[in-house]
């Protein structure tokens, strides 16, 4: 008598397979680490924890097959930083959990050595950069962080949220209107606010061409006294022109819907002061410790992050803070 053989659902086991695999190896857990709050490429890890460059693919690429890592391309390099977990697919609640334990690995003190050996390298070539390109840089600030360097990270933290259908987005100083297309795709009404005519003009012309029937622009500041609550608001390089960021992050916590999200792209802390006459910045990126003090002061809870490096020397958070769900205090 033949017995049948018991079916098994492989994609299933593969991706738990997967999983463990790359989190049996200490190097491996200690790369995970390592990409917290950065991204590197091949060439820095390889020097961060002394091996060769073949070496550090093949983990690389045992991490990226287990989905623990995700890849951004700049250039002719490639750039590791780690993937967000999703509880819902198979692995992901095992994700979160090997996050949540590699979170309390303290890397070897030569390791650390050689992470800020690496961001001072960074810094040099930032420093390089800009002395031969000041002058184009004066005429494209994006060079320093444009939106195709945070795109795909910050739709990764958008899209993970799951908003409803009916769901409404803000964006405060929409620039040239570039990211409208996107949040014009996932919400039903969507609102850009800008001080500048300028700006709104550009970002009108982009809603033209792109049919976005469903965004609204308005000439208001966004400091300023308007009525309007949203499930989203979203400042992509924008705090750092505001004179009072915590009064700025707390002023628009109040425009968010009870269990709304606020969505905030910024360079981190930097010390490029020549930023301030050509771009016009005010304040030179910020800590992280910072904006979620800052965050939790105007009443809201901090959610996941993702850190973009940059070759040239900058670095950009993502982050997401929630305001709570039962919080029905309005202005």
């Amino acid at each position: 008598m033949n017995i049948p053989a018991p079916t098994l659902d492989f994609d299933a086991s593969d991706n738990l397979a997967a999983l463990c695999k790359a989190g049996g190896d200490p190097l491996r857990l200690n790369v995970l680490r390592a990409l917290a709050n950065d991204s590197f490429g091949v060439l820095e890890l390889a020097q961060i924890f002394a091996i060769g460059q073949s070496g550090m693919s093949h983990h690389l690429k045992v991490l990226a097959l287990a989905d623990l890592v995700a890849t951004r391309r700049e250039g002719n390099a490639i750039f590791y930083r780690r993937a967000l977990p999703r509880p819902l697919q198979s692995g992901g609640r095992l994700h979160a959990a090997l996050l949540d334990e590699v979170e309390r690995l303290v890397l070897p003190g030569e390791v650390q050595a050689r992470m800020a050996l690496v961001q001072r390298q960074r810094a040099a070539a930032s420093e390089d950069f800009f002395s031969r390109m000041e002058e184009k840089f004066r005429a494209q600030q994006d060079l320093i962080a444009g939106l195709p360097q945070y795109r795909e990270s910050l739709l990764a933290l958008l899209d993970k949220l799951s908003f409803a259908a009916s769901a409404t987005a803000l964006e405060i100083g929409p620039g040239d209107g570039g990211f409208l297309p996107e949040l014009a795709h996932r919400f039903a009404q969507v609102t850009a606010l800008d001080n500048s005519p300028a700006m709104l003009d550009l970002a009108g012309q982009v809603c033209a061409r792109e049919r976005l029937g469903n965004v609204h622009l308005q000439l208001v500041d966004a400091l300023g006294d308007f009525e309007l609550l949203a499930d989203c608001v979203v400042l992509n390089m924008v705090l750092h022109h505001f004179s009072e960021p915590a009064a700025a992050l707390k002023h628009l916590a109040e425009h968010l819907k009870p269990g709304g999200s606020l969505l905030i792209t910024e360079l981190c802390s930097h010390n490029q002061s020549w930023a301030r006459e050509a771009c016009g910045d005010l304040w030179l990126g910020f800590e992280q410790e910072d904006l979620a003090r800052w965050a939790c002061a105007a009443g809201l809870t901090p959610g996941e992050s993702l850190y973009v490096g940059l070759r040239n020397g900058f670095q950009i958070q993502v982050r997401h803070f929630q305001r709570p769900a039962g919080d029905t205090h309005h202005r």
